[in-house]
């Protein structure tokens, strides 16, 4: 009996360990979320304003491409044309409720995120398409909103793009995604 045990766990072994080399590296630029409010689990308060939330208002999941000591936009980035937003698939950015980004409207609902980035100011695009990869099939006509940020330098670099949200204002609720990688900063305010 114990001979069969130890002939099982050793075929079993095997077997596991083929699978294991069968399994496809992971994406380089690791997938993340960013939610507002950022700690959305958890009844909590916001700010000053004593507005108290339950739920998210907003999720992004998007991937991290990491700079590597290149030179990101205006070059591997080029200013002017639509970009994905960061790796791999176009972010998907879902509102739990009907916000203004940057006083324009926006339903409830789950959209692909892009960009064109510009040296002083960028256009966050919100497009129906959400199963697409990269910007390759961009098609303008799946548009559900254009919106104008401003960008601004850094002083020191992001190595891996990152999404983040803050609050903000006093009496309204309002926040701010922020997007960043190498030296630049793009800030998108929204109100809900």
């Amino acid at each position: 009996m114990k001979k069969l045990f130890t002939a099982l766990v050793f075929v079993l072994g095997i077997f596991s360990g083929l699978s294991a080399q069968d399994m496809g590296a992971p994406d380089k630029s690791p997938m993340d979320m960013a939610y507002f409010p950022d700690d959305f689990a958890h009844h909590r308060k916001f700010a000053a304003e004593k507005i108290e939330f339950d739920r998210a208002i907003i999720r992004v999941s998007y991937s991290r491409p990491a700079a590597n000591g290149r030179e990101i936009f205006g070059e591997l980035i080029p200013y002017g044309k639509v970009w994905r937003t960061g790796a791999n698939e176009a972010p998907e950015i879902k509102f739990y409720e009907d916000v203004k980004l940057n006083g324009k409207s926006v339903k409830a609902g789950t959209y692909a995120m892009l960009s064109i980035p510009g040296e002083k100011e960028w256009t966050i695009i919100l497009s129906n398409d959400v199963d697409q990869w990269g910007a390759y099939s961009y098609d303008d006509a799946k548009d559900v909103l254009r919106v104008q940020a401003p960008a601004s330098q850094l002083e020191d670099k992001v190595e891996h793009f990152t999404i983040q949200f803050s609050g903000k204002g006093k009496g309204k609720k309002e926040g701010v995604m922020k997007m960043a990688w190498d030296q630049t900063l793009v800030e998108v305010p929204f109100t809900f």
